[in-house]
């Protein structure tokens, strides 16, 4: 449970309706009809209750303290008092509370305590740190830009430059792009100079130690990790995706004399793919369509700032997303311990962006093997690729490590690319087994796996979840 905050004020005391105390049954008279004695007691019994029934009815003793949920503001009344629905010790209570600027709302945790035939509330639990994570994504999820596209614009804004923003009663044609500032020039030169390019790793070299490495500065480069790096040695330097973004917007907002508060009010870019299926990871892998006459246009700055903001949201969309699966699990299939989701971008030999789209879990043994505690307590590592090449066409790679042991499963979209890949698979299973693994499932198919997508339901935002 999470830890109660400290109350600014004294503790409010909070009232709760009653009715007149029911009289006492008195004995009828032998002139009295069954019917009307039936309905005495009917009316005796729908009397509200008085308040001290109420808290008896909670078990709950005179100065002792418990936990209550908020199920509902009923209605916020004059002088800043409210009418509350407490969820408490799974009994619903309706009470009345002056509680001034304290701010409630549903799913919120209180501690309260009974004094005499009232309550009192003693401060408000701050909020699980799965129901914050829940809540930031929830908020992000309709404002997500394509990475790929995003970087295109990137990229061709160092050669078009930025138009300015129409002035009031401008025409369109009397708006001349302008260079990019030089600030926002070298973040966008510095990211693409990191990114890997389809020549960067080679068939054949996954067992060298130059290649391994470079895989893994390329992760550690990225997201969540280089956040951490930065954090703790803000003077470091560190060429991710997420932080060159930032520097790009405050140098475009210095251009238009604002400074980087004035970010909170653009209204992010949001790729239609991502509105229809906002958690699905990997996306749907579908062809590249061809770019439209339009994209050759030079952008403004606000249609960039927005662009902008819309990648921001995807990439924070991503690592929010990473910590509900393993906090809650997607879908109907088992949580697992650990999830970390990644895009990583890279560069053809067109000079086109293109991403990469990285899931790893690591889930629990499903096997269970009493007979040896050392292999049942050993986890299984899973990580799901997809990717789109500009010969082979879309590919997604399902892996699966357990110790030794390895399995592995590609999609392809193409016939063309089946039929390659099928003729090597023998090379492959031998290149894992020269690694040492033990190959228990290797084939392609054609197609492409079912997504899985996370159900962000009402009570993943709820504070009991």
């Amino acid at each position: 449970m999470p830890d109660t905050k400290s109350p600014d004020t004294k503790p409010i005391a909070m009232k709760l309706p009653t009715g007149p105390q029911p009289p006492q049954p008195t004995v009828p008279s032998s002139s009295s009809q069954p019917s009307s004695t039936a309905a005495s007691q009917k009316a005796v019994a729908d009397l509200p209750a008085s308040a001290r029934q109420q808290l008896d009815a909670l078990q709950l003793a005179n100065r002792q303290t418990t936990l209550a949920r908020v199920a509902e503001v009923i209605n916020r009344q004059a002088g800043e008092r409210s009418e509350l629905l407490l969820d408490v010790r799974g009994k619903s209570l309706t009470v009345d509370a002056a509680i001034g600027k304290t701010s409630l709302e549903p799913g919120d945790w209180v501690k309260i305590m009974r004094a005499g035939n009232e309550l009192q509330l003693m401060g408000k639990l701050a909020p699980a740190q799965a129901t914050v994570v829940a809540k930031a994504l929830a908020q992000h999820l309709p404002w997500q830009q394509n990475l790929e596209s995003g970087l295109s614009r990137m990229m061709a804004s160092l050669n078009q430059g930025l138009k300015p923003d129409p002035s009031p009663g401008q025409l369109p044609s009397a708006r001349v792009a302008q260079p990019l500032p030089e600030a926002a020039r070298q973040s966008i030169q510095q990211v693409l100079a990191n990114l890997p390019t389809a020549t960067s790793l080679k068939p054949g070299s996954g067992g060298q130690e130059q290649p391994l490495q470079q895989v893994k500065q390329w992760i550690a480069e990225s997201g969540v990790f280089a956040e951490s790096r930065l954090a703790q040695n803000p003077s470091a330097t560190v060429p991710d995706l997420k932080l060159a973004i930032g520097r790009v917007i405050t140098a475009l907002l210095a251009q238009q004399g604002q400074g980087p508060e004035q970010f909170t009010r653009i209204t992010p870019l949001a790729s239609p793919e991502l509105v229809q299926a906002p958690l699905q990871f990997p996306q749907a892998m579908t062809p590249s369509p061809s770019p439209a006459p339009a994209a050759s246009e030079p952008t403004t700055v606000g249609q960039m700032l927005r662009l902008l903001a819309g990648m921001l949201n995807r990439i924070t969309v991503n690592q929010l997303h990473s910590q509900v699966l393993a906090a809650r699990g997607g879908g109907d299939a088992p949580a697992p311990l650990t999830t970390v989701l990644l895009e990583l971008p890279w560069v053809t030999p067109q000079n086109e962006p293109k991403v990469a789209q990285l899931r790893i879990d690591q889930h629990p043994d499903e096997r269970n093997d009493k007979r040896d505690p050392k292999k049942a307590a050993t986890s299984e590592w899973r990580l799901a690729l997809a990717m789109d090449l500009d010969d082979a066409g879309p590919l997604h790679f399902d892996v699966a490590l357990r110790q030794h042991s390895v399995s592995a499963r590609v999609w392809a979209e193409k016939q063309s690319t089946l039929r390659q890949v099928n003729e090597e698979l023998p090379l492959l299973r031998q290149s894992l087994t020269d690694l040492g693994l033990e190959v228990t499932d290797l084939e392609c198919r054609r197609g492409s796996p079912e997504g899985s997508v996370t159900r962000l339901e009402h009570r993943l935002v709820d504070t009991r979840a």
